[in-house]
């Protein structure tokens, strides 16, 4: 860290000045300490790399690493349970994007296309050129005042205390510029997610936070205070996250500040750790009433639900609600299993949750089955960085996308893994002044911006190369997959596409029809329909 440079070199200049009265010699040693002090300087007033701004002289070494790494891959695959070539390939090109850098890749494809899960999308001998700028998708139907127009591509849901100031300032600065919305976590909205004017899409969790009575539960005042804000142009109830599903959120005592307490309405000192479920609501139409609710108090802004797939037939139930009620949220974020987060057990990590494919298929298929698609945009989040993740969501039935790995990625995140320490080493994840100071808000927005504009223009010429030019034709016989050395498949053919009302009638899909009897409109709780054991 800076201090400590500053420290260490006086002290090494005072040493060297003292042995100089005894050894003369000792002096040639400047030679080496005077430029490497320079050096050190000129790292600390740098403002393009937050590591050595924070690390200065010594963050070199990371550099001449990423030099030779290609090199040195092979010792740090197994070592490094996120250092897979091909995960090291999405952050190179990311940076390179939020650079504006070449982006390109020598050598052709670093994957092995005869592997089992291999995927793409086929070219078209028409393909096409894509002119104009990319199609939003808007978010609001008759029930909302004040619907949103989106993007294809914005922030996914990062709350400030697990970022610093400095990241949410840059990504809400990235949206201003970009035209995209940025989701504000659970955490509520702070300062730095208002001050530059980007579009909000205001997250309410189960500690409803920026929104909450002493006790926890939810404040209605608080809440269509913050919601009126021209800021806010969506609102999203958290039911759960994919990398911990069922558990809520996680910040540790480490990240508290004043501020953040303040901003939370939580005590100092000790982890916040948001309840696994909601107080507001306890069935599925107390859920779409509370959503109504908040539609209103908001002034008529979009209204959502963030989910990770759990139980089938739980989802089912709550279609069957909306179908009954006719009351339905005007979005649904799908959250993978695969998504990532700041602080989660292991477990609910690596083990809870259906991974976002799987989550789409079935979310797209109950809604289209209860005759609903049309009134609900879907959204997808979950481990998405480049432009062929995009295609891929959309083609298994998302209108739009969010990342957090991506934007991260932008920001300058260098997969250090201590979220959840408080010593990110690049300033992102960290409430430690000393280390966010290495995070220019002024680079990392344009940063932000330039990420979003590469990656959807990337998906537009992928789409563009299937001779696509809307991302409404979009769909899944365009993804393919190899199922094994000698067999390829398309989305189509290996999930189960429903037809608009098929989950209504008599002749309902046989595993649907195992869900749906175990459905209910009544509870968050499926029913018993047959004993395992018996």
């Amino acid at each position: 860290m800076v201090k400590h440079f500053l420290a260490i070199s006086v002290a090494i200049f005072v040493v060297v000045g003292v042995l100089a009265f005894v050894w003369p010699w000792v002096l040639w040693s400047l030679v080496v300490l005077v430029p490497l002090f320079l050096l050190g300087i000129r790292d600390v007033v740098q403002t393009r790399r937050a590591v050595l701004r924070n690390f200065p002289v010594l963050g070199h070494f990371r550099y001449l690493l990423e030099m030779i790494r290609p090199e040195i891959n092979q010792y740090f695959i197994e070592s490094n349970t996120d250092g897979t070539p091909y995960n090291r390939e999405l952050r190179s090109v990311a940076y390179q994007r939020a650079k504006m850098a070449n982006e390109t890749l020598p050598f052709g494809t670093q994957r092995d296309v005869y592997a089992e899960g291999y995927e793409w999308i086929n070219h078209s001998f028409a393909a096409k050129h894509p002119h104009g700028e990319p199609p939003r998708v808007r978010i609001g139907g008759g029930n909302c005042a004040q619907p949103y127009d989106s993007s294809l591509l914005n922030v996914s849901a990062m709350s400030f205390g697990s970022l610093s100031k400095q990241a949410v300032l840059s990504l809400n600065g990235g949206a201003k510029i970009g035209g995209f919305y940025h989701n504000t976590g659970e955490g509520s909205i702070s300062p730095y997610h208002l001050e530059p004017g980007g579009d909000l899409c205001w997250q309410i969790g189960t500690g409803y936070f920026g929104c909450r009575n002493q006790d926890g539960t939810f404040n209605r005042e608080s809440f269509a205070e913050r919601a009126k804000q021209p800021n806010v142009k969506l609102i999203e109830i958290k039911l759960s996250q994919g990398a911990k599903p069922g558990h809520g959120g996680i910040l540790p005592a480490a990240k508290i500040t004043p501020e953040i307490a303040k901003i939370r309405d939580v005590p100092m000192g000790q982890d916040v750790n948001s309840p696994p479920a909601h107080k507001a609501f306890t069935t599925p139409v107390e859920m779409l009433e509370f959503i109504g609710e908040l539609r209103e108090l908001s002034g008529g802004k979009p209204v959502g639900i963030k989910l990770c797939l759990g139980s089938p037939s739980e989802f089912l139930g709550l279609c069957m609600a909306m179908h009954d009620t006719q009351m339905v949220p005007d979005f649904i974020t799908v959250d993978g299993g695969e998504g990532g987060t700041g602080a989660a057990p292991l477990e609910f990590s690596n083990s809870i949750g259906a991974p976002l494919t799987e989550g789409l298929v079935l979310i797209h298929n109950s809604l289209v089955g209860f005759n609903l698609r049309d009134k609900i945009k879907i959204v997808a989040s979950g481990k998405i960085v480049t432009g062929f993740d995009m295609a891929k969501r959309i083609a298994a039935g998302a209108d739009l996308c969010n990342s957090a790995r991506g934007f991260m990625f932008a920001l300058g995140c260098i997969q250090a893994r201590r979220c959840n320490h408080n010593d990110c080493p690049v300033g992102v994840a960290t409430q430690d002044n000393g280390l966010a100071r290495g995070l220019v808000v002024s680079d990392k927005t344009q940063r932000v911006a330039n990420f979003h504009k590469k990656t959807v223009s990337a998906f537009m010429e992928l789409l563009g190369a299937a001779g696509i030019e809307d991302p409404e034709e979009l769909g899944p016989w365009h993804i393919h997959r190899r199922i094994s050395q000698t067999e390829v498949r398309c989305y189509a053919q290996i999930y189960k596409f429903l037809q608009p009302g098929a989950l209504l009638g008599e002749d309902v899909p046989p595993i649907y029809e195992a869900w749906m009897r175990m459905a209910t409109p009544e509870s968050f709780t499926m029913r018993q329909a047959y004993a395992p054991h018996s």
